[in-house]
């Protein structure tokens, strides 16, 4: 229990240390007091439980075993009458009733953490809107860059030096509208998105893109200088959090708001994939309605050359008609199956979000049966070979977690099998490992049957010779 704490805690601090520097961007330079950082930091902590639980798991498992078979107290406990599988009863059921609380967690914790903690990055910005914008450097929101020299007041809502870049997206690259002016005030009311700029004692410069293309190349501009100038940026675009694989809407739902939820994305999936086909069919359906070719009468059913019976201009309508339906098909059927591959993926996302809470919990019994009878089996305890061993078992462990819960999302897999990859693979190592060490086998790797061929053709090759 001891190397368990002491494990979770130093991986722990670890990986919020790894968080701290993730979300630097958003600590430094904000006028940020310590209690909200603390907060911040708060409502992080819960998301990398886990990452940090099983690795603590597997790696306590080894080092404890480890020590036990290193000192021989094995030896001791088997000569006395007591197994290895006695010895790892209780510690057994200790896993299973960790698991249950990692269940519960993941559950109901995590979720309501990832809630608190995207709404704390909200509030912040709409409290402190300063916390915005760092002085110094270009900040970019949306298609505006700014940058100020300097921010004074209590909250950082004075500027002095301000430079702003204003991007059109409709006029290609580049900025098309620059803005400077000596000082500038923010302010922004709760409630709202919206952050207000207003500049004062500046100048105004925009690139004029004419629609004609010959004019285009006299390059016109417009410049005017201003005493103040008002401009309302929408900070919604900030608070969309940049990690969507971490903070996207399911990541904030227990087990029954995401069944309830991925039944009715389902529900509704199914319906626009009718509506699609159907609307695919209606619409080519009347594609060739022509009196003259209503009013054919043919008597035989033998398949005709509908443009022969029809006048060179007819034909070329009704070829015409055939080319422009085929590009509008071929161009609703791309977006239509975007859109559905788009809502396919979203549902996906939700299922894997549902499985992911019973992988973490499954997880740390996992780790436990396989790192407690490895640590037998290897007879090293302490954090050399116990560690180098833990954290290529978990790396491995975790990357095929990503590659299938990567291929379920897009939907190359079924979602069971994608995100339970990681457990199918290892699960009969973990069988393994515990059959070998409570029989007292060890790992043994035979490789003759590699290189019994090559000895074979080695001697066959000197006796030739000889």
């Amino acid at each position: 229990m001891i190397t368990f704490t002491t494990v979770f805690v130093i991986l722990f601090f670890i990986f919020i240390l790894q968080g701290i520097w993730l979300f630097i961007s958003d600590l430094a330079g904000k006028d940020l007091d310590f209690f909200t950082i603390i907060k911040f930091l708060s409502f992080y902590a819960p998301t990398i439980v886990p990452l940090v639980l099983p690795l603590s798991v597997l790696l306590a498992g080894i080092m404890t075993f480890g020590s036990f078979s290193e000192n021989y107290e094995f030896a001791a406990m088997k000569s006395a009458g007591i197994s290895l599988n006695r010895a790892m009863r209780m510690l057994s059921f200790g896993i299973i009733a960790l698991s249950l609380i990692t269940f519960v967690f993941a559950n109901n914790v995590i979720p309501d953490a990832q809630y608190r903690f995207l709404n704390l990055r909200k509030n912040i910005i709409q409290q402190k809107p300063a916390m915005a914008i760092a002085e110094g450097q270009f900040n970019t929101i949306g298609n505006i860059s700014i940058k100020v020299d300097k921010k004074s007041g209590d909250q950082g809502e004075l500027l002095e030096g301000v430079i702003m870049h204003v991007k059109n997206t409709n006029y290609g690259f580049g900025a098309n509208t620059v803005i400077k002016a000596k000082k500038g005030v923010l302010g922004s009311s709760e409630g709202t998105n919206l952050l207000q700029l207003t500049l004062l004692d500046g100048n105004y410069y925009e690139n004029i893109q004419p629609s004609d293309f010959n004019d285009r190349k006299k390059q016109p501009f417009a410049k005017s200088s201003f005493k103040k100038y008002i401009i309302n940026i929408d900070l919604s675009i900030i608070n969309k959090v940049e990690n969507e694989e971490n903070y996207t809407t399911e990541k904030m739902l227990n087990i029954s708001e995401l069944k309830f939820t991925v039944d009715s994305l389902q529900s509704y999936y199914n319906k626009e994939v009718i509506s699609f086909s159907e609307n695919i069919v209606n619409r080519n359906d009347n594609v060739f309605t022509s009196k003259k070719i209503q009013n054919i009468n043919i008597e035989n059913k033998e398949v005709i050359d509908i443009l022969k019976v029809m006048s060179n201009q007819e034909a070329k309508k009704i070829l015409e008609l055939a080319k422009n339906n085929t590009i509008s098909t071929e161009f609703s059927i791309s977006n239509g199956k975007t859109d559905l591959e788009y809502k396919k993926k979203n549902i996906n996302s939700h299922w894997i979000v549902i499985h992911e809470k019973f992988i973490m919990a499954y997880s740390c019994l996992l780790m436990f049966f396989i790192g407690a009878p490895l640590g037998a089996i290897i007879r090293k305890g302490g954090l050399g070979l116990p560690m180098v061993l833990a954290i290529v078992i978990f790396i491995l462990y975790h990357f095929l977690n990503l590659f299938g819960r990567k291929l379920a999302e897009e939907d190359a897999l079924p979602v069971f099998v994608g995100v339970w990859l990681s457990s199918i693979v290892f699960t009969p190592l973990a069988i393994l490992f515990t059959y070998r060490a409570t029989n007292d086998i060890g790992i043994m790797i035979n490789f003759d049957w590699l290189t019994e061929p090559f000895k074979k053709l080695i001697l066959k090759f000197n006796k030739q010779n000889n």
